[in-house]
């Protein structure tokens, strides 16, 4: 299977089934236009020559030919499908502990009911959080680099408890020689000069939540007196991202129908100096007002072409930035099995409430139908629970199959699947739609950089 595609006078070929990505010229593109899509060609050499002979040279034409016949028998083009047995080894290597069912802002679209999950407000104790994280080192296996992040609600109210997990956990995984990383998720209206130097110390990431300009901001995230939150988080996390200085981070923001021109609100985080940049397409039920949809799906695409010229206009500026959708390591790709299940929720990555429940991932977190056990059980987890998000592979979503971006978006996010559709197997397809546009930029960026060109 073959998908073709050409932007920016740059003609592109996608083997989808190895993940390679072929810059090619125009005749071979054109060439590749008469082959079947989904099989390994059958080609008839003098019918393509007929066809373009008024545009190429014929024996130009046979030797482009042979040089695809050599790239197929060398399974660069028209790679089979492999198949994929069920003893791949699953075992937890993530968690995502809910320090704090409570918040202290309140965002419009947020899809944790301002916190608290439709639940108590709640803040997790120190010995629900250390079962936690003894529950991700004992279902590890052979896995030896782990991964907490701390999420809320608002990470920053219950930070004494964070510092003493921190501790408990780099001390637990020592023991069983693992290594364990943290990564906190904050609105940043709590930071100051001493949990920042903490956070600075002790987390290997942190995401920072603003939306993009003041305007765009306050709009959707305000405080409980209804004040917006951008004056008072942006020097916060200005001051954050200087003390991280190369350590990773993002700043991480939410595009709504009221701001689709996203793209400027990127550019204005670039310009306050961010250079890890994610704004995200909100996902909410059709009835919001800030909910986005089909007839917003042109402008949508427009900004990230955009923002794919704007990449290449701020390099080498001290506004340079790099935009988390545009970030593809097109030269090592996971493996098959991993490519094809996509974040692993339910499998190889969970979440865990302040009452120890245990839920596939953060947005499943409060649906009694997803409640996969808890940490102070001895019994296993759910088995039906994590068979249906192990099936939930693009070889079983009906819509995935005949996909070129299948192995690229791997299905897209179970939970907007789940809430659009009331099904794991039925992707989001507004969201397919965002995602085959943010690839195809992304291929573009990283073949203008194999040219060497800048726009």
């Amino acid at each position: 299977m073959i998908y073709q595609f050409e932007k920016d006078n740059i003609p592109v070929v996608l083997d989808v089934n190895s993940g390679a990505v072929h810059i090619v010229d125009k005749m071979i593109y054109d060439i590749l236009e008469y082959f079947p899509r989904n099989k390994t060609p059958k080609v008839d050499k003098e019918k393509i020559i007929t066809a373009l002979k008024e545009k190429y040279n014929s024996e130009d034409l046979r030797v482009a030919m042979d040089e695809l016949e050599q790239l197929i028998s060398e399974e660069q083009l028209f790679t089979g499908e492999v198949k994929r047995g069920d003893n791949f080894e699953h075992v937890i290597k993530a968690l995502c502990l809910h320090i704090a069912h409570d918040c202290n802002i309140r965002c419009k679209y947020c899809f944790a009911s301002q916190g608290n999950f439709k639940g108590e407000n709640l803040l997790m104790d120190f010995d629900t959080g250390a079962k936690a994280l003894d529950f991700l080192i004992e279902n590890s296996g052979n896995r030896r680099n782990l991964e907490v992040d701390f999420f809320g609600g608002e990470p920053l109210m219950n930070f004494q408890v964070v510092k003493d997990l921190v501790e408990y956990g780099k001390n637990k995984a020592k023991e069983w020689n693992k290594n364990m990383r943290f990564t906190i998720t904050t609105n940043g209206t709590l930071l100051n000069e001493e949990n920042m130097n903490y956070i600075n110390e002790n987390m290997e990431n942190i995401v920072l939540s603003i939306d993009g300009n003041k305007e765009t901001n306050d709009r959707m995230r305000y405080t409980v007196n209804n004040k917006g939150t951008y004056d008072l988080i942006l020097p916060k996390i200005k001051r954050m991202v200087e003390k991280r200085g190369d350590k990773p981070y993002y700043v991480r923001g939410t595009f709504t129908k009221f701001n689709k021109d996203f793209s400027k609100d990127v550019i204005h985080l670039a310009e306050q100096g961010f250079r890890n940049i994610s704004v995200e397409p909100v996902v909410a039920p059709s009835k919001e007002d800030y909910a986005l949809g089909y007839e917003d799906l042109e402008e949508i695409n427009a900004q990230y072409d955009i923002l794919e010229q704007a990449y290449f206009n701020k390099k080498g500026t001290k506004e340079e930035f790099d935009f988390f959708h545009f970030k593809m390591n097109l030269q090592k790709n996971p493996c098959q099995e991993k490519r094809a299940l996509g974040c692993g929720a339910g499998v190889e990555y969970v979440s865990v409430t302040p009452e120890g429940e245990v839920y596939p991932c953060h947005q499943f977190a409060g649906n009694p139908d997803f409640k996969m056990g808890s940490i102070w059980d001895q019994e296993e987890l759910d088995t039906e629970i994590k068979k249906n998000f192990k099936n939930a592979s693009v070889d079983n979503k009906e819509s995935c199959r005949k996909c070129w971006a299948k192995y690229y978006c791997s299905g897209g996010c179970h939970a907007n699947a789940y809430h659009e559709n009331d099904s794991l197997l039925k992707p989001y397809e507004l969201g397919c739609e965002m995602e085959k546009k943010r690839i195809q930029n992304s291929i573009i960026i990283e073949a203008k950089k194999k040219l060497g060109r800048d726009r």
